[in-house]
């Protein structure tokens, strides 16, 4: 499998993650130094602290653990985001309940 993406199945980089929770955001991201992730890759994140106080952004420097899809894993993480999507195309509004 690693043959036809050209690069190592597993690799691991440094990077940022950044978590705010204050009335105006609640959020975390996590910004990989050097690489990019497709569809089906996982990244697993060494360290990252499980609370943070209220009212608080802070920004941890970490090593994160990427592990690269196939091409079978990604056809099929292409293919249920694309299942899932549709899902949202039979959600319908109105102004009243329809029997």
């Amino acid at each position: 499998m690693t043959a036809w993406s050209g690069s190592p199945r597993t690799v691991e980089v440094p990077c940022t993650v950044d978590i705010e929770i204050t009335p105006d955001s609640v959020h975390a991201y996590v910004d990989l130094d050097g690489i990019e992730v497709g569809p089906g890759d996982e990244v697993i994140v060494h360290d990252a602290p499980a609370v943070v106080p209220f009212g608080t952004q802070h920004f941890y420097y970490r090593r994160a653990t990427v592990v690269r899809a196939g091409p079978m894993e990604r056809l099929r993480a292409r293919l249920a985001g694309y299942l899932e999507l549709t899902e949202l195309y039979e959600v319908g509004f109105s102004e009243g309940r329809t029997q």
